[in-house]
């Protein structure tokens, strides 16, 4: 795969679990070049934890430096469900209540709610969208 077409963040194995590794991850400098780095939560903080599936897990140790990467694609599909759709949901649900003649305060109330409620249904889809955004793990030596 072409390396424009991935995301790839350093870093540092926390716990290796049966099928499960768990990466804390530093935020580099490929980041500046990213053209979703502005609305990406890996900007937001200098490190983030990640939890990667992977059959060879056991291949990896606690302390071992690492490289975790996903499609780009995939980062997009994530700005798109998370940050996004949620502010589309937002002001299209305000504007429809105005509309409507109900009251600024309660269109407000409205609009925020219907917004939480787009966030739990996305959190009941998490294992759906979690089998498209898919983590791999690389050892710093296989480069």
């Amino acid at each position: 795969m072409a390396q424009a077409e991935q995301i790839e963040h350093k870093g540092k194995v926390l716990s290796v679990g049966e099928g499960v590794v768990r990466v804390v991850i530093e935020v580099n400098e490929a980041c500046g070049s990213c053209a979703s780095r502005k609305a990406c939560a890996m900007g937001a903080s200098n490190k983030r934890e990640i939890v990667v599936c992977t059959d060879d897990a056991e291949r990896y140790s606690v302390g071992e430096e690492v490289n975790v990467m996903a499609r780009q694609s995939a980062g997009v599909m994530a700005v798109m469900l998370c940050y996004v759709v949620p502010l589309v949901v937002l002001v299209t649900a305000l504007a429809l209540a105005v509309a409507l003649g109900v009251s600024e305060g309660l269109s407000a109330l409205l609009s925020l709610g219907i917004t939480a409620l787009y966030y739990t249904i996305l959190g009941l889809f998490h294992k759906r969208i979690s089998k498209r955004v898919v983590f791999t793990l690389q050892t710093r030596d296989e480069n």
